[in-house]
């Protein structure tokens, strides 16, 4: 029994002896490469990425790392090893040179941006690898426009010297909309509002304009933000986003989109101090600029706006390093509102100055053109409220789509800092093809091709033809905004005009000359217009029982004369103003050279202020006289009352009138003032329609030639209640204005209905 384990104790320890005797390593006396396809690599750098070296010792360990590092390389599609009798043999074959690569079935996303996406490109390695992880990206750039269901398939083709071809075949799939935004939690606002103050939009008929009612995870993550200082805004301080969701349904063509929140209690201001630790600075004198009172709801956007105008006004008192920020201090109360006092805080801040400014992103705007609108300079000292201006006058331009100015520190020095503003430019030529009708003009055409950035300087030049029922204009305009390379605004217009004032005087009239102005600002807010003109006038076409006084009109005149204008500009958005308010003053005077010799003289005024966040309040008026100078003042120089600025009456509907022939005869002074409430229709934001009530109130004068027995004449005031829409459409804007007239002479001309539309295309 002994003899029989003694003898397979043996027998183990023999086969032991044998299978670490075929482990012991082997010493590589020859390296062969063998290329299995074409071959672009030299053996020598095959050798250079294998570990292996003749002389080594290898086994089954050192194999299998020499493998992978030779898999690691991209350069290989297959790596074999293998040993014998001292010599390794290395047989390879090389990934193939991508050829082509092409797109099939994208429509919705253009060649050249899915190209920017891959890894792959021509002339480069081809590996399995990166053509999944490009499949995935482009995946991902169909996820990013709402196309959840798009399916990528890549086809391979392989052509001769180990080339391929790669096609990628694309199947775009629906477009994943949004089915649903639920809220939950919102015992304050319903759901229309609040799907209101967010970008993300249902999907609905009337969307087909925009992209906002498909799915952006991005777009939903900002929206929540919104919806944070929405709430904040209406005084919901305690309010939280407690969970939301994104929920695909199964075909991949929509979302529900869903945000359970609380919006905790409603809070009113309880007070508001500023404090100061400012030597020499006075907390009062800046409490004109805070606009939220106690007693009244908070609202953070305010407060946000009470910062930067105290710092503006700080900052104009001469102190140059300020920091003023606020913090609040929360009351919780058993009443229906809870509490908050509010805190100003106005410091010295810390003395910090701009080494330098740097510009990026502007490959076609020149620098100076960028940084001549700063309101710091490199090497000024740190100033916020100039940056903010600065930001303000660069977006201004209308140049960019992005224009961000970011602070960085200066590592080498905390006294310094760096303005990065990086610019994103958008095209600023327009070529515009219109059709459109008008109350005034009829039917009409137009064309202009404008330039607003030439060639990167900042210039502008414009041309531009309108033909109607009742004008033909043809206009040539440029404009330098930098003249000698001061903010001098120097510009000139070459112009001719044909207008057809049958209904109104019985007459057509001509038009053609030029002007040119030179414009420039005393502050940010006063600026300053110098013009000279030059043109000839000519009355003709008369009709045969025209007024003796439109008769005497017949014939050309040449008018030389020169204009002044002032304008106070507070408007928070010169073109959709909500808050503020403007003063024009202006002289007109003819008779520098010439036949005809005037002086004109008008001031206008509007504020606007809103009554509650989207219902603004507008107020204007408007005051222009004339006299002649040693000569009458000509029939088509004169002031016409109605029509655009005292609707409910036609166009020179109150003034002075012929018995006999019924012609306007125009006016030496005129006086307007409007009152007019715009307001939200409930429609979606996306309809661009506001709605608006309006009252009108004129009064006008008579002109020099007047006498009582052929015309009639009354200085009383006439007026105009009414009714509007304001539609900012996909095919232009569209103005549509009801009014009635309710204090108005016999003889008046009325004009019920009003409508300006236009288009482009």
């Amino acid at each position: 029994m002994l003899l029989r384990y003694f003898i397979v104790l043996f027998g183990l320890l023999c086969f032991s002896s044998n299978v670490k005797a075929q482990q012991l390593d082997s010493t590589i006396s020859d390296i062969k490469v063998v290329f299995e396809n074409v071959g672009r690599l030299e053996k020598e750098t095959v050798l250079s990425y294998l570990p292996i070296k003749v002389g080594s010792a290898i086994n089954a360990q050192v194999m299998d790392e020499a493998l992978k590092a030779l898999y690691a390389t991209g350069f290989f599609a297959d790596v074999k090893l293998a040993e014998k009798d001292g010599i390794l043999y290395v047989k390879i074959k090389e990934n193939p040179l991508v050829g082509k690569i092409s797109f099939e079935g994208n429509k919705k996303i253009k060649a050249e941006q899915l190209m920017a996406e891959l890894s792959l490109q021509p002339r480069t390695l081809f590996t399995r690898a990166k053509i999944q992880k490009d499949t995935q990206r482009i995946l991902e750039g169909y996820k990013r426009i709402g196309r959840y269901s798009a399916v990528v398939e890549p086809k391979i083709i392989e052509r001769a010297q180990n080339r391929v071809d790669v096609v990628f075949e694309i199947s775009e799939g629906k477009q994943a909309l949004i089915r649903k935004i639920d809220f939950i939690g919102n015992n304050s606002y319903d759901d229309d509002l609040l799907e209101e103050s967010i970008l993300s939009k249902e999907a609905r008929w009337y969307r087909w304009f925009t992209s906002m009612d498909s799915y952006d995870p991005d777009r939903f993550v900002h929206d929540l933000e919104m919806l944070k200082l929405f709430y904040f805004n209406h005084g919901f301080l305690d309010f939280e986003v407690l969970a939301y969701s994104a929920e695909l349904t199964p075909d991949k063509t929509g979302f529900y989109l869903t945000v359970n929140m609380n919006e905790g209690k409603r809070y009113k201001i309880e007070s508001v101090d500023v404090k100061s630790t400012l030597k020499g600075f006075k907390p009062s004198s800046v409490e004109d600029e805070i606009s939220i009172k106690k007693g009244k709801i908070y609202n953070q956007a305010k407060i946000e706006n009470n910062v930067s105008d105290i710092t503006d006004a700080v900052g104009a008192q001469g102190f140059t390093f300020i920091d003023v920020d606020y913090k609040i201090e929360k009351i919780q109360t058993e009443e229906k509102y809870n509490k908050v006092k509010v805190f100003f805080n106005v410091n010295e801040g810390q003395h910090v100055f701009v080494d330098r400014i740097v510009v990026q992103g502007n490959s076609r705007t020149k620098d100076n053109v960028i940084r001549r609108e700063y309101r710091i300079g490199e090497g000024d000292a740190y100033n916020v409220a100039k940056i903010r201006r600065s930001k303000q006058r660069l977006d201004n331009l209308n140049y960019f789509d992005k224009n961000d100015i970011e602070i960085v520190p200066d590592e080498t020095n905390r006294d310094k800092v760096v303005l990065q503003n990086t610019v994103s430019e958008k095209s600023t030529g327009a070529f515009k093809i219109g059709v459109g009708w008008s109350s005034y003009d009829g039917p009409l055409a137009e064309i202009s091709i404008t330039e607003r950035n030439l060639k990167g300087t900042g210039r502008t030049a414009s041309a531009s033809a309108t033909i109607a029922e009742k004008k033909t204009l043809f206009d040539i305009g440029f404009s330098e905004p930098w003249f000698l390379g001061r903010e001098l605004d120097l510009g000139f217009d070459v112009f001719y005009l044909t207008r057809n004032y049958k209904d109104e005087s019985s007459y057509n009239s001509e038009m053609f000359g030029a002007s040119s102005y030179l414009s420039w600002k005393y502050s940010e807010e006063l600026s300053h217009t110098l013009k000279y003109t030059i043109r000839q006038d000519r009355i003709f076409d008369i009709k045969n029982d025209a007024s003796i006084y439109v008769k005497d009109q017949k014939g050309k005149t040449i008018t030389s004369m020169i204009s002044h204008s002032l304008f106070w500009d507070y408007l928070d958005n010169k073109y959709n103003p909500t808050e503020g308010y403007y003063v024009s003053v202006s002289n007109d005077y003819a008779g520098v050279g010439g036949d005809t010799s005037y002086l004109k003289s008008g001031l206008n005024i509007g504020y606007y202020f809103p009554l509650s966040d989207k219902w603004i309040l507008g107020l204007s008026t408007s005051g222009n006289y004339m006299f002649g100078i040693n000569k009458d003042v000509r029939l088509n120089d004169r002031y016409f009352l109605g029509g655009g600025n005292l609707r409910g009456f036609e166009s020179g509907g109150v003034n002075a009138r012929d018995k006999h022939s019924k012609d306007s005869l125009g006016g030496l002074w005129q006086a307007t003032a409007t009152a007019q409430v715009t307001f939200p229709l409930g429609l979606p934001s996306e309809f661009g329609m506001r709605g608006k009530i309006f009252s009108d109130v004129g009064w006008t004068g008579k002109p020099e030639d007047f006498k009582k027995e052929d015309m009639n004449y009354s200085s009383k005031m006439r007026q105009s209640v009414g009714i509007g829409l304001v539609w900012n459409s996909p095919m232009g804007p569209i103005n549509i204005d009801y009014a009635i007239p309710v204090a108005k002479e016999d003889y008046d001309e009325t004009e019920y209905f009003r409508l300006n539309f236009g288009t482009s295309f």
